[in-house]
């Protein structure tokens, strides 16, 4: 008898993707992104999805921590952590579930620092530029 395992999948938000819906719409949309994750779990019945978001390092690196050794994938968007946090870069190479790394913008379109990625060298993959649909994309990447 075969017993199908539902897949854990959790996605982290870093700081300020906690506005989305308010902060910047011509960058990031008017969704929140509670509505957007509630379409997501209609979409993916098959996933087990958890939602995290902080706008502290610390906690990102914690939940990291938590979940990254019994998850079966970690959607990351460290948004402007990307750019500067050694240590969440760190906490990916030391855990052992697959990471994909999501951003909303296109980060190449934007300011020089944000062309540089702490968590990439370390990510199974990077899917940027698509809006929130980089996340449909992340999700469809663990079917």
């Amino acid at each position: 008898m075969y017993f199908y395992h539902m897949k854990n999948i959790i996605i982290i938000n870093g700081p300020n993707l906690n506005l989305l819906g308010k902060r910047e719409p011509e960058i990031y949309g008017s969704q929140t992104f509670e509505a957007f994750f509630d379409e997501l779990q209609t979409a993916f019945p098959q996933f087990k999805l958890h939602y995290f978001q902080s706008n502290i390092e610390g906690e990102l690196i914690d939940k990291l921590h938590e979940v990254g050794f019994s998850y079966d994938g970690i959607i990351l968007n460290a948004a402007a952590y990307t750019h500067t946090s050694v240590g969440i870069g760190d906490a990916i190479k030391g855990i052992s579930s697959p990471v994909i790394e999501v951003h909303i913008s296109n980060t190449y379109s934007r300011e020089e620092f944000r062309h540089q990625s702490f968590i990439s060298p370390n990510a199974k993959g990077v899917i940027l530029g698509f809006g929130l649909k980089s996340y449909t994309l992340a999700l469809q990447s663990f079917l």
